[in-house]
């Protein structure tokens, strides 16, 4: 039997008591897989690996090590909210790594983005690998694998996301509990285990993070521009119910300047751009129909409230012939 194939007859999980019956199976076996083992666990704050950390936590205890390296490209709030619900609220064991500045060097002066992603995604590897190496007797890696990345991978689409780098002399075994899941199902999975509406509903968000809402080089100015602003349009979508209704929301700062006006003197600062769309696949994606007083409402607010920015832009280009990402 295929352990990586969901089986036919599999109740697709939408209901508290199928998302409960699930998590007692899973408990169950990571119980009997893992036994008085320890597992290693990178806790990005994603709605997959935090669905797994909170199943791994019921099933072991402190006997699951969660590493939370904060790359410095997260939204804002995000680092403290893994911080408050799983180490305050679940009592997790959980090592948290503040590598920001680490990363922001790395970067300097990178533009081109596939050389950022490499860049950013071979960093956080080397510091959960030091993380990992500064640890004792743990055989098992958790990981959030779900259904979607098994069938990408067979289909040869995109190389599945494993922890690719951990130290050859550590002989791992994978522990993958919601891999024959979909992700609405690790949704209700995760509102079952009693994690926040803004983690289990988080939207869809590249790995790099912020990094590629700020094309170009990354500057420190523009990455703190991209995540104020992106802290209030998401405050702003919650308010006037447009946030459960939207696929995905973001702000980017590109790299260029214009000129603007205030307190009667000239500023010349950067725009911030608004993507608001609506996808069922993420193949093709079309433009949300915000109402424009929000959006001035919106505008009103990132270019009072944000350092360094004059302009407010929305991108009104579907998919093609733009990406939903800007890099």
């Amino acid at each position: 039997m295929d352990m990586n194939k969901r089986p036919e007859n599999m109740e697709r999980i939408t209901t508290p008591e199928l998302a409960q019956a699930f998590i007692d199976e899973q408990v169950a076996a990571i119980k009997e897989q893992v036994k008085d083992g320890k597992v290693l666990l990178a806790l990005s704050g994603g709605v997959d690996s935090s669905v797994v950390a909170a199943l791994l936590i019921k099933a072991l205890g402190t006997n699951v090590v969660c590493v939370h390296v904060n790359h410095g490209f997260l939204r804002k709030g995000e680092p403290e909210q893994v911080i408050e619900v799983f180490k305050n609220q679940m009592n997790a064991n959980l090592v948290y790594v503040d590598a920001a500045e680490r990363f922001l060097g790395k970067v300097a002066g990178v533009t081109d983005p596939e050389q950022k992603r490499h860049i950013i995604g071979e960093e956080f590897i080397k510091v959960f690998d030091e993380e990992a190496a500064k640890l004792k007797d743990i055989h098992f890696l958790g990981q959030g694998t779900i259904y979607p990345d098994i069938l990408e991978s067979e289909q040869g689409i995109k190389a599945h996301h494993n922890v690719g780098g951990l130290p050859k002399e550590m002989d791992m075994e994978l522990v993958e509990p919601v891999k024959l899941l979909y992700k609405d199902e690790v949704r209700v999975v995760g509102k079952q285990l009693g994690l926040p509406d803004n983690m289990v509903y988080r939207q869809p968000f590249p790995g790099p993070g912020l990094a590629v809402r700020c094309p170009g080089a990354i500057t420190r100015d523009r990455l703190e521009a991209v995540r104020e602003s992106d802290a209030i349009l998401r405050e702003e979508f919650a308010k006037n119910g447009l946030a459960g209704k939207v696929w995905q929301y973001f702000t980017v700062v590109p790299d260029f300047k214009s000129t603007g006006i205030r307190n009667g003197a000239r500023t010349f600062e950067y725009p911030v751009i608004i993507r608001a769309i609506n996808t069922t696949d993420a193949i093709t994606a079309t433009v949300e129909d915000v109402p424009f007083s929000l959006l001035c409402h919106i505008t009103d607010r990132i270019t009072k409230e944000v350092a360094g920015v004059n302009r407010v832009l929305f991108d009104l280009t579907p998919k093609p012939s733009a990406t939903i990402e800007y890099e």
